[in-house]
């Protein structure tokens, strides 16, 4: 991801809603190294946001309705969460909840959009999001999958303004031309039953010891280590809960 810091239209923030708090806290700590503080507050519902030394990374945080999947969510910076809710639904969309304060450090919106993948709105105030991007354990990547990869670009492209970098076999986001995430085509390749998404993947320092942490500890591994034809190395795992989530290592890194 080109992106190093948050930006209005670029991914800001990932969250994973869990079924097993206590659990999640234990297996990202292993797996990337993290540091858990839940927010004590009782109206924060055990809100835990995970560190890398003094940057905010990721949250993890219990599922607070029934229907709400086990999963991570990505966020999106915007500079207005009403004003980027009604581009939103003028687009085909949907905001399913907020847009909302939360204390005082943002405004947040939920929403759906056409083909119906979920993703997030936030508008800082006191807290602009992730704290560190790319490096090991941080986020680095965010990727749609879905069915329907025209109406999604259609749909991005006029609620964000993101610029497209496409070819025959991969669909690159990015803002003013700095890539941050793709698009993929779930064609046949998923089960019919598993709906559009977004992923997120996180740097690792070795793919295949991430693959062996998360397989040891009840997770599984949905997509084996594999080499792509630019040279990094990728997975795709589901933590113990049963979150998916892709892990990465650049050529570059070192």
């Amino acid at each position: 991801m080109k992106i190093d810091k948050p930006v209005p239209g670029g991914p800001c923030w990932t969250e994973l809603g869990t079924s097993d708090l206590e659990g999640a806290k234990r297996f990202y700590a292993e797996l990337f190294g993290w540091r858990p503080e839940t927010d004590p507050r009782q109206e924060a519902g055990g809100y835990t946001v995970a560190h890398l030394g003094d940057a905010a990374v990721a949250a993890l945080s219990p599922l607070y309705q029934e229907s709400q999947p086990v999963a991570w969510n990505v966020s999106f910076a915007v500079t207005d969460a009403d004003t980027a809710g009604r581009r939103v639904e003028e687009a085909g969309g949907t905001v399913v909840l907020g847009p909302m304060d939360v204390f005082d450090v943002g405004r947040f919106a939920v929403a759906v959009d056409p083909t119906g993948a979920a993703f997030q709105l936030w508008q800082a105030r006191s807290f602009p999001g992730a704290g560190l991007f790319n490096a090991p354990g941080t986020l680095g990547w965010v990727e749609l999958a879905t069915r329907e990869t025209e109406r999604a670009r259609d749909f991005y492209t006029s609620v964000f303004d993101w610029s497209v970098n496409a070819s025959q076999a991969y669909t690159q986001w990015g803002v003013d031309g700095e890539d941050f995430g793709g698009m993929l085509d779930m064609g046949d390749r998923f089960p019919p039953e598993v709906p559009a998404h977004w992923l997120p993947y996180f740097a690792v320092d070795d793919v295949d010891a991430a693959a062996d942490v998360t397989a040891r500890a009840d997770g599984a591994v949905t997509v084996a280590p594999a080499s792509m034809p630019n040279g990094r190395r990728i997975a795709v795992l589901r933590d113990p809960q049963g979150a998916a989530f892709g892990v990465y290592r650049a050529p570059d890194e070192g």
